[in-house]
């Protein structure tokens, strides 16, 4: 890719950027949010177009108008904002598109062969016709590379592969990943989590503000490196400052006895103190966004009480959530948290609406102005109006946009899963400062990550998940190190 330009809304977003990928090469795309990493790369897979530059493949100039024509070039994205499509099967969504076929009806038997075949491949023991709107995040994760898979791509975009993923699952992607390697596939992996690059990626290319910063041999460059480089400056580490341990003598302020939800929640009790950051781990299918779902009224509590400052709480829907005080923050922002079309000052109001409409007509567009640019601050968000489509925003200012919105509400609890998934070092060290402070004005916290480290920074009390139950409570002092967590996640 040589010289690529690409401006939205008069917004430069590329500027005259070089990138080289080489057979069999693991190159991973660095870059703080905004950087220009997924733009770059779905120009390569013709999403987009570039307003300047040309590609180059096998020595040959392309043009790849269409999704459909990266295909034909042995070139396939797995996005980080999921192209599957709920209602259908695993192995529908496999094939979609690309059914194999006997004379001119699909052929299923082959479409279920087929696709057990792939989600073997990744050591996922799935049954492929299950709808995927059933599912968790992290399988949807594996099934869009299972999609890719079957599309025999020569080229192979990772846009955060490992996101929603379990230490187990990242362990079982890399392995496979040496295997694609071993096939001859070129693999572009874009990704947050720095300390994957050393494990997975032969090179390194860091975008910042659109420009190429610099590329170079993933052994050459330190963390310290690379970090300056994404952020143009030293960033501290973020995660260092422990919190107290007297938060958990605290009164409880939520408090849930064998709460039973869906197929996955099965009497799950535990309580969360004023001021408190309470941990939720699990392997994959343990059910932690499940009682996130439950407690927000996503998913019908069947049996189990759940009670807020003493008060039973009757929740069935979200709003009886919200009215009583409690938030999420879901694992998939884009799906679950933003409406992606309208604007960024919309999409933060949306929870106050009911207070700046009366009989249905927008009565104070100046209050709810202040609103937003009170938040816009607070949080950072970088827009280029508050009228731009949220959908525009990079991964990490869309984040903020939807934390602002639960925030102005003035919440008692919030229930964050994976609140840091696909944001840069930068947007996640602010997300873990608001994090602590929030606690520190009182507010309850239960935080959802796969991320264990942050968890034990974090959190005051960690509760481990098995199968729908809890498996154990540990508090700061029973647990000091990732391997000890790792070890009562796999243990439970």
């Amino acid at each position: 890719m040589l010289g690529i330009s690409k401006s939205f809304s008069r917004v430069r977003v590329l500027d005259e950027v070089d990138f080289e990928l080489r057979p069999a090469e693991v190159h991973a795309l660095l870059g703080g949010n905004g950087a220009g990493k997924s733009t770059l790369m779905k120009i390569l897979e013709g999403v987009h177009q570039p307003d300047s530059g040309t590609i180059e493949l096998n020595d040959e100039s392309v043009r790849l108008s269409s999704p459909q024509d990266a295909r034909e070039h042995g070139i396939a994205m797995i996005f980080q904002d999921f192209s599957l499509v709920p209602s259908l099967t695993v192995e529908a969504n496999i094939f979609l598109g690309a059914e194999p076929r006997r004379g001119a009806m699909i052929d299923h038997r082959a479409v279920h062969e087929q696709a057990r075949e792939q989600l073997r491949a990744l050591g996922l023991s799935l049954d492929p016709r299950t709808r995927v709107g059933r599912l968790g995040t992290a399988y949807w994760q594996l099934i869009e590379i299972a999609k890719a898979l079957s599309r025999d791509a020569r080229i192979l975009i990772m846009d955060e592969p490992t996101a929603s993923l379990a230490t187990s699952e990242v362990e079982r992607l890399f392995q496979l990943i040496e295997e694609l390697k071993g096939r001859g596939i070129s693999i572009v992996y874009i990704s947050h989590r720095l300390e994957e690059i050393s494990q997975v990626a032969d090179r390194v290319t860091i975008l910042r503000d659109g420009h190429r910063v610099t590329t170079g041999n993933a052994t050459d460059l330190t963390m310290d490196q690379i970090i300056e480089h994404i952020a143009g400056e030293s960033v501290g580490e973020e995660l260092e400052t422990e919190r107290g341990l007297a938060v958990v003598e605290r009164a409880p302020l939520l408090e849930i006895e064998n709460l039973v939800a869906g197929e996955l929640v099965r009497g799950v009790s535990f309580d969360v103190r004023e001021g408190e950051i309470l941990g939720i781990v699990g392997l994959m299918g343990s059910g932690r966004s499940e009682v996130a779902r439950a407690l927000f009224g996503i998913d019908k509590i069947s049996a189990g009480s759940v009670k807020l400052r003493q008060r039973e709480l009757s929740i069935r829907r979200p709003a009886d959530a919200i009215e009583a005080g409690i938030v999420l923050v879901p694992e998939d922002r884009r799906i679950q948290g933003l409406v992606i079309a309208h604007g960024v000052q919309t999409n933060l109001l949306l929870p106050l609406f009911h207070r700046l409409t009366r009989g249905g007509w927008f009565i104070s567009d100046r209050r709810g102005r202040e609103i937003y640019d009170a938040y816009a601050e607070r949080l950072a968000i970088k827009t280029a109006s508050p009228r731009a489509p949220v959908k525009r925003l990079s991964g990490g200012n869309q984040q903020k946009v939807v934390l602002g919105k639960w925030l102005a509400l003035e919440p008692e609890l919030l229930i964050l899963d994976e609140p840091t998934a696909g944001v840069d070092v930068s947007t996640r060290s602010e997300i873990v400062a608001m994090i602590r402070k929030l606690a520190d004005e009182g507010k309850g916290v239960i935080l959802i990550s796969s991320e264990l480290t942050e968890v034990l920074a974090l959190c005051d009390r960690i509760v481990v998940l098995r199968e729908g139950r809890v498996n154990a409570i540990v508090g700061r002092d029973q647990v000091r190190s990732e391997p000890q967590l790792h070890h009562l996640v796999q243990a439970a």
